[in-house]
C-alpha cells in the first residue's frame, strides 16, 4: 500500500461503501443505537455482516456467554427494524498472545470477505468492543490488512492519564495486534473524546419514545439502564458507538474533526507508548453532539 492510499483510507470515503459491524451488542445500551443507525443509513452503508464480541462484566458469566449474548441482541434488534443481515458468532474467549488466532465463524467470514476487496476499494470494519474476532482475522491472513480499514472505537484520548478504557483493557493483545498490523486504522477514543456524545431522559422520551418500535425500544433501554443507577437524580448517558458509525458518514467534517497522527502502541499496563514502526493513523478529537444527535434521531424515527 502506498502513503497516498493510506492516506486516502484514513480519509472520510466517497459514495457507497461496503462495511461490517462487530459488537457486543448485549454489554451496554449503546450498540443498539449504532445497529440501527448503520442499518438506517442505506444510502451510504452497505451492511454485509454482523460479528457478535466477547465481552466479560456484569451483565455476562464470562466472554463466551457476553458473546452469545450479544449475537442474541444483534437479532433482536435486526427484528424490531424487519432488516436481514448475516450474523456471525465471534470468540469464545480473549487472546492469549499476539500470534495465536482464535478461530470462530465471525473471523474466518472477515477473512473471506476481506480477501474480495483492494487498497483502492477497501472493506470498511467497523469495531465498537474488545478487537478479538478482527485480530483473529488478522492473525490467520495478514494479507488482508491492505483490503480493509477498521474504526475502532477503543482506549481513551491519547492526553488522558491511562488507556484503561473497557473495549482496550478487555483485550490489549488483540488492540496491539491490529495497531500493528498495517491495516489503516481510525480510533475514536472514549474518555477525553467521545465521552461528550450523552443523550437525556427528556431528549429519549421526547424525540423517540412512541415514534415506532424501535425507537421505543432504544428510549427504554436506555432509561431503564440509567434508571438502575442514577434513579432520583439528573443524569445523562453515553451512547459512545454511534460515533464510531458516524464517521463513516463525517462528509465535510460535519459530525466530528480528527486529524493524522503516529499509531502508537498501547501496552498491557495500560498506558500509550510511541512505536518507532507506527504508521499514519486518524485520530478523532472532537464530536459535535448536536449535529451528530440530530442525524441519529431522525433516522431512529424514519
Amino acid at each position: 500500500m502506498t502513503i497516498a492510499e493510506r492516506l486516502k483510507n484514513l480519509s472520510v470515503p466517497e459514495g457507497k461503501i461496503d462495511v461490517v459491524l462487530d459488537t457486543d451488542a448485549y454489554n451496554e445500551i449503546d450498540d443498539q443505537f449504532a445497529i440501527a443507525y448503520m442499518l438506517r443509513s442505506k444510502s451510504k452503508l452497505n451492511v454485509k455482516a454482523i460479528y457478535a464480541a466477547p465481552f466479560f462484566n456484569d451483565r455476562s458469566s464470562g466472554p463466551e456467554d457476553g458473546m452469545v449474548r450479544s449475537y442474541e441482541e444483534i437479532l433482536k434488534l435486526l427484528s424490531l427494524m424487519d432488516e436481514k443481515v448475516d450474523v456471525f458468532e465471534g470468540s469464545r474467549g480473549f487472546l492469549q498472545n499476539e500470534t495465536t488466532a482464535l478461530k470462530s465463524p465471525a473471523a474466518e467470514d472477515l477473512v473471506k470477505k476481506a480477501k474480495g476487496y483492494s487498497p483502492e476499494r477497501p472493506l470498511y470494519v467497523v469495531a465498537i468492543g474488545a478487537i478479538t474476532n478482527v485480530a483473529s482475522a488478522l492473525i490467520s491472513d495478514p494479507t488482508i490488512a491492505e483490503n480493509i480499514v477498521i474504526v475502532w472505537l477503543g482506549g481513551h484520548a491519547q492526553h488522558f492519564e491511562h488507556t484503561k478504557e473497557f473495549n482496550m483493557r478487555g483485550d490489549y493483545a488483540a488492540a496491539r495486534v491490529v495497531m500493528r498490523s498495517g491495516a489503516p486504522f481510525v480510533q475514536l477514543p472514549c474518555n477525553g473524546v467521545v465521552s461528550s456524545f450523552t443523550v437525556s431522559r427528556p431528549e429519549l422520551e421526547y424525540w423517540l419514545k412512541g415514534k415506532n418500535p424501535l425507537a421505543t425500544y432504544l428510549a427504554e433501554n436506555t432509561v431503564e439502564a440509567a434508571e438502575a443507577y442514577a434513579s432520583g437524580r439528573p443524569w445523562t448517558r453515553v451512547i459512545w458507538d454511534v460515533t464510531a458509525v458516524a464517521w463513516l458518514l463525517n462528509d465535510n467534517d460535519r459530525f466530528m474533526l480528527s486529524r493524522i497522527v503516529p499509531t502508537p502502541i498501547p501496552t498491557y499496563e495500560g498506558f500509550y507508548a510511541s512505536d518507532p514502526n507506527g504508521l499514519p493513523m486518524r485520530y478523532v478529537y472532537h464530536i459535535k453532539r448536536d449535529a451528530l444527535m440530530t442525524d441519529l434521531f431522525k433516522k431512529i424515527t424514519e
